[in-house]
């Protein structure tokens, strides 16, 4: 039964990844850039993380303004901004279970706050679904679950149809639990997992681009399984036909992370566990080759080195030529880079005595310099 199950999934998500989607309405696109131009003006960006995304640190346009100022400051062009929208923040939710979007919240509007000043300064602004567990530890790919996806995708969208194409929607950060990890559920390699990775994105791809307006043009973002790994892309995306559209939306983009090695990466990592410039470099350029089959432009949307314990050792040069190698290489190859600051274990900026934010361990400034 579980055989037959499992084939009937993979064989109606390959349908319905292919089936191409008619726009509602036909608007002018002659502003909209397609998604390989988007990514290269990204350039390189930053996250406000542990924000929008889980209760750490305040929510306030008067808050985020100067950390956004200051990155602008050192070159910094496009701002991925996390958002939890059913969950977390002590039940105080963006959207409801239906997955419906309160539009009048007070977080929602300093969310908006925050896009339209990021818009201001000509910056690129990524906005998401992130730690929504309602959907990643239960998602069976059915009605039941695909409909509140839908619902809070089409919310989101149609809000922001009428907004820039310099705002980017990317559908689902980091792709876990019943989608494949190595924690303990299926394999990120599972046959099952891979396909419900597949469906998910295609069921938010339909949700906005059904919205019209801007959005029959507006950059997607999709995402790999095992948490977003940039090893998972050609599993997710073996071809063209697994793409959302067929591979013919040029306004489609992929967004892998990297905290490779975990052992060097993470927060209870080790200096010690320095892979090396070269197998940094290599991890890159192999979803750089698989990125130019599929016709598909990259985002690398998160990458960083945390310490829970051992902070010194984030202050060194072996720390700082990991941020700047995996940038480099990731704009060699024409993909973006987008650094995650969470301003705890991963935090690339701090306050001082006055409550003025300005770079830790001088990593920022290295990597931006020439």
């Amino acid at each position: 039964m579980f055989i037959i199950i499992l084939f009937t999934l993979i064989s109606c998500t390959q349908d319905e990844v292919s089936a191409p989607v008619t726009p509602p309405v036909a608007i002018d696109t002659s502003s909209a850039k397609t998604a390989s131009a988007v990514i290269l003006s990204m350039g390189t960006g930053f996250n406000l993380g542990n924000t929008f995304d889980l209760a750490q640190n305040p929510t306030t346009i008067e808050t985020i303004r100067p950390i956004i100022d200051l990155y602008y400051s050192a070159g910094l062009r496009h701002i991925r901004i996390p958002v939890t929208w059913r969950e977390g923040f002590s039940g105080n939710t963006l959207a409801n279970t239906s997955g419906t979007v309160n539009y009048q919240h007070p977080r929602f509007v300093q969310l908006k706050a925050v896009i339209d000043y990021a818009l201001q300064k000509k910056m690129i602004v990524v906005l998401n679904t992130h730690h929504e567990h309602w959907l990643k530890e239960n998602y069976n790919g059915t009605p039941a679950h695909d409909s509140i996806f839908t619902a809070l995708w089409r919310d989101i969208a149609s809000y922001y149809k009428d907004y820039p194409y310099e705002l980017v929607f990317e559908l689902l950060n980091e792709p876990d639990g019943a989608f494949g990890d190595w924690t303990g559920g299926p394999t990120p390699n599972d046959q099952l997992a891979l396909a419900l990775t597949r469906h998910i994105n295609y069921v938010g791809w339909k949700a906005v681009r059904e919205t019209g307006g801007r959005n029959t043009s507006r950059v997607i973002m999709l995402s790999t399984n095992g948490q977003g790994n940039q090893s998972q892309i050609e599993e997710v995306f073996p071809d063209k036909a697994s793409l959302p559209g067929g591979g013919a939306d040029l306004y489609l983009a992929i967004q892998v992370h990297t905290y490779d090695p975990w052992s060097f990466c993470g927060e209870n990592g080790s200096n010690n566990a320095w892979p090396g410039t070269s197998a940094l470099v290599s991890g890159v350029t192999k979803v750089a080759a698989h990125a130019k089959l599929l016709g598909v432009p990259i985002n690398y949307g998160e990458f960083g080195v945390g310490r829970a314990v051992n902070i010194a050792e984030r202050n060194t040069d072996i720390v700082r030529s990991y941020y700047r190698t995996i940038r480099l290489a990731a704009l060699t190859e024409g993909m973006s880079a987008t650094f995650w600051d969470d301003r705890g274990w991963f935090g690339l900026i701090a306050k001082d005595g006055a409550g003025t934010y300005s770079f830790l361990f001088d990593i920022i400034p290295t990597v931006m310099a020439p």
